[in-house]
């Protein structure tokens, strides 16, 4: 289905699905000042064919859904995961399994919490409850995030560089960097974007910490999925992570950076699947 841009309360949303709707519906959370092109076509198309409902949706800030002057985001970290109970409502959708990645997992936790008759299995992707005592970002990943300040915005090309060269310091070892596919994104991204420099609010956005410190009490099955050379929220996390929630099922991905590279879909779409499926089993 091509993307659809609504209202709620006033708030203007863009999201796309992916399958038959009558299957499980899987919703996809994307992290910070990253639009929801991140979550790649061929890798909702996949998944969608496993046997899910896929949908992803760009949060506020970033790509067509609403933005707001930068510098002053006027919503808090409650606010963007009640977005995602929206997006799920328009879709007439009562319950999902949800999948967030980076910002994006930490909303998901915050929905498990906070909406938890919505949510049927949380898969957690590079992040985090950011409990006291974990280790700090990189250095390289804060020297280049400090250059963010005076990128010119309203360029493309420079935007687009930008945005290769981050994805360049998030990756790890493991895997040949595609260029190539990375620029066609970013293209893609500033493409489909109000104001690129409003992404850059995410990074202000505050609240959400009622509902961190009690990932304990997250009451469905969870998937927690790491990279084990996570240079922004490192591995350490993910593994405190799984420790925290009950039950939590820890899978690493072995030199892989904070990406969702393409050459770790498989691992990652069969993870998914089987975690959901899991669930719909101890159900029948």
């Amino acid at each position: 289905m091509s993307e659809q841009l609504f209202k709620i309360n006033g708030i203007e949303l863009c999201a796309e699905s992916f399958g038959n709707p009558e299957h499980p519906t899987i919703l996809l959370i994307m992290g910070a000042q990253a639009s929801m092109v991140w979550w790649e076509k061929d890798f909702c198309r996949r998944l969608a064919a496993k046997g899910r409902f896929i949908i992803r949706y760009d949060n506020r800030d970033v790509g067509r859904s609403v933005t707001y002057e930068p510098g002053y985001p006027e919503y808090t970290f409650e606010d963007m995961t009640d977005d995602a109970i929206h997006i799920l409502d328009h879709f007439g959708i009562a319950q999902a399994h949800i999948v967030g990645i980076s910002m994006g997992g930490m909303l998901t936790q915050i929905l498990a919490l906070r909406h938890p008759e919505r949510v049927l299995t949380v898969s957690l992707l590079s992040t985090s409850n950011f409990a006291p005592d974990l280790p700090p970002m990189e250095d390289k990943v804060m020297d280049y995030f400090s250059n963010a300040a005076a990128t010119d915005w309203t360029n493309d090309a420079v935007v687009i560089a930008f945005t290769v060269g981050k994805w360049k310091v998030l990756a790890g070892s493991k895997h040949t960097i595609d260029e190539k596919r990375i620029y066609d994104l970013a293209s893609e991204e500033v493409k489909r974007s109000r104001n690129m420099a409003s992404m850059n609010n995410h990074g202000m956005v505050t609240g959400g910490e009622f509902y961190l410190v009690r990932t304990g009490d997250i009451d469905v099955p969870a998937l927690v999925i790491h990279g084990t050379e996570d240079p922004i929220i490192p591995y350490e996390h993910g593994v405190a992570l799984a420790c925290a929630i009950p039950e939590a099922v820890l899978l690493p991905l072995e030199g892989t950076g904070h990406e969702l590279h393409h050459e770790d879909w498989d691992t990652i779409i069969d993870a998914i699947f089987n975690h959901t499926q899991l669930e719909m089993n101890n159900h029948e």
